[in-house]
């Protein structure tokens, strides 16, 4: 990661939110309903990460809890962190565990690995459904036409990448927003401050991996953010 003050953090915009309740809306329905969701997790571990990486413990708990509700969720955690380190977890169904592992990990100063993120997602696709990728970072220091060409075979493998950008880097919202866009996902800024509107939309990644629309429909009457989508897809059904 650069060393520039990203502090003045932008808060998301009413078209990011809109855009990413459209493309949440429109995600297919789950071919085998019975299956237990699966979600890769992944996070920019760097130096200045770490208040980001502290709220997000708590952030990964409450998505589990909502997935628990619908029989719960399957979650690999993914970060990269310092010269060339990048770490996955154990796949888990246990918010416990998650949470140890999280609360272990020291954010190092180093550059953004993101390409190993979008590689090893399609690696884990390759041998088992994964219903998305969530990644949550602030900015980008690769080549943006690679990060899109492992964007596109996540399409491909049916695994969409939902992008959550701290901040207000211009690069970083380019190439987050082809990512999201090539993979069949959605991008979506937030303001690092105002954690709520990234819990809800969180939330609703773990509900429609874990229970499909109809879940994701239901847990909207519980979201101020969310609750455009049950409208949405209502609309879609007159």
């Amino acid at each position: 990661m650069s060393n520039d003050d990203r502090a003045l953090t932008r808060k998301s915009s009413r078209s990011d939110i809109d855009a990413f309740v459209r493309k949440m809306s429109s995600l297919p329905r789950r071919s085998d309903p019975q299956r237990r969701g699966r979600i890769i997790f992944a996070m920019d571990a760097t130096a200045s990460r770490q208040p980001a990486w502290d709220r997000a413990v708590n952030l990964q708990a409450e998505m589990f809890d909502e997935a628990a509700r619908l029989g719960g969720l399957e979650i690999q955690l993914c970060h990269f962190r310092g010269y060339h380190e990048f770490e996955a977890s154990a796949w888990t169904t246990d918010a416990a565990s998650l949470r140890r592992i999280m609360t272990g990990v020291i954010c190092l100063a180093g550059n953004t690995q993101i390409e190993r993120v979008l590689q090893h997602a399609a690696r884990e696709a390759s041998e088992r459904k994964v219903d998305a990728l969530i990644y949550v970072g602030d900015c980008v220091e690769e080549d943006a036409d690679r990060l899109a060409h492992h964007a596109a075979r996540l399409k491909l493998l049916g695994v969409p990448a939902f992008v959550f950008h701290e901040g207000s880097d211009p690069v970083a919202e380019r190439a987050f927003r082809d990512m999201a866009r090539l993979s069949g996902g959605a991008y979506c800024a937030f303001d690092a401050h105002s954690p709520q509107q990234l819990r809800d939309l969180l939330a609703a990644v773990a509900v429609y991996a874990a229970g499909g629309r109809a879940a994701l429909a239901d847990y909207s009457r519980r979201s101020g953010i969310v609750r455009q989508l049950t409208r949405q897809i209502d609309d879609g059904k007159k």
